[in-house]
């Protein structure tokens, strides 16, 4: 449900709200917070509350740290582990400067602004994401240990499976929270677990992910264990795949998926930046279902992008690249700008590679491009690259790139 902000002050009065979260995000994706109290609500609608950004990975310096949160009201949830009497709920928050112009490295700005752009041009895009997670135990003193919480493989069953329950706990508390889970299951490595979200519109998708991430973990530690999101948590097992699955619906009906494949996949080096932006992110590629190459087919899970089997509305592009270290915000809203380049400036689409790319002979392999093979790669590529620079302000960029 979408509120008002006249619904979130009366939800606010009248079921008993003692403190409001206003959430943000830093440039690589880390969710920030300030809580406020219920009469301050008015004042965080009409004028903003300020924070200081200078200790906000790359929002500035002391020399220019003010700037303002305001909360979006139709994001409203109640955060369901929180105390039934004093409750507390959270909003997404925009970000501007105290003169009121938009905050450039606000980045769930920028996807409101590319999905706003596809809109005009008669495009509606729908998300959906896939985000794999390991639970390790955590040692006598609460820290987090690399030691799998169990040694169950993929779709295993309980008793083998220990996060079950765990799955199955997060699941309730986002159904409580009005995100709706598709599906939930063990992953293969050890310890390694995978929940699947139905479609939304690209705002909304980036702010489940950013949502499912925060449940998971605080379900995990309310249950002694820890949640952990990165691309490579076990040098030898299966990597964290933040998989993205992507259809678009024309006006006027036109089928678009092989163009918006074609944009992704001509786009997809110039963006491994913001999509991998972890040393750790280049391990994971070309093995264990990772990809490697730049490629596309249908059902194959060793290309890039792939078309599962579905039908009619399920119909999607799904690109297997991006892990759980990548900011939502950045990625949707560069994964929506190829598509629409592909969309509107038809580039070639290469043939599908219908075959495996994990035992294919070197001969087949040797005409397909890889994806970065390094972090200082994907820097280059994004640097040398109009499409980032046109897409990315030039503060994010040279963040990403080690620059500031």
């Amino acid at each position: 449900m979408k509120y008002s902000r006249q619904e979130v002050e009366q939800y606010v009065q009248e079921e008993d709200v003692k403190f409001i979260r206003l959430a943000f995000c830093d440039v690589f994706g880390r969710q920030k917070n300030i809580s406020i109290m219920p009469q301050e609500l008015s004042r965080a609608f009409e004028y903003g509350i300020a924070f200081d950004a200078s200790s906000v990975a790359g929002f500035g310096d002391e020399a220019h740290s003010d700037l303002l949160l305001h909360p979006d009201p139709e994001t409203l949830m109640l955060l369901p582990w929180r105390p039934e009497h004093g409750k507390v709920v959270r909003m997404f928050s925009g970000i501007s400067y105290p003169d009121g112009r938009p905050f450039e490295c606000d980045t769930r700005s920028l996807l409101k602004g590319a999905a706003g752009r596809a809109e005009k041009l008669g495009y509606h895009f729908a998300f959906g994401a896939e985000q794999e997670f390991y639970l390790f135990c955590l040692d006598e003193n609460g820290r987090p240990t690399k030691t799998p919480y169990d040694e169950a493989g993929y779709m295993d069953i309980a008793p083998e499976d220990k996060g079950e329950n765990i799955r199955r706990e997060i699941c309730l508390t986002l159904e409580q929270m009005g995100i709706s889970p598709e599906s939930s299951h063990h992953e293969e490595g050890p310890g390694q677990n995978e929940i699947d979200f139905r479609y939304s519109d690209p705002v909304a998708a980036a702010d489940n992910a950013m949502t499912f991430r925060t449940v998971a973990k605080t379900v995990a530690h309310r249950n002694g264990l820890t949640a952990d999101f990165g691309p490579k948590p076990l040098a030898h097992k299966p990597g964290n795949g933040f998989h993205v699955n992507l259809s678009v619906r024309a006006d006027d009906g036109t089928d678009l998926m092989y163009p918006m494949i074609a944009g992704i996949l001509d786009k997809v080096r110039d963006m491994t930046l913001f999509l991998n932006p972890d040393e750790s992110s280049y391990a994971r590629f070309g093995s264990d279902r990772a990809p490697k190459y730049i490629s596309w087919s249908r059902e194959n899970r060793s290309q890039l992008v792939r078309i599962p089997a579905a039908p009619g509305e399920y119909r999607r592009a799904e690109l297997r690249s991006p892990d759980p270290t990548s900011n939502p915000y950045l990625a949707f809203t560069l994964i929506l700008s190829a598509a629409l380049y592909g969309i509107e400036q038809k580039p070639l689409l290469p043939a599908a590679a219908d075959f495996n790319l994990y035992t294919a002979a070197p001969s087949l392999l040797a005409g397909i491009p890889q994806l970065p093979a390094d972090l200082d790669s994907a820097r280059a590529a994004a640097l040398d690259s109009s499409f980032i620079r046109e897409h990315i302000p030039a503060s994010i960029l040279e963040i990403y790139c080690g620059r500031r």
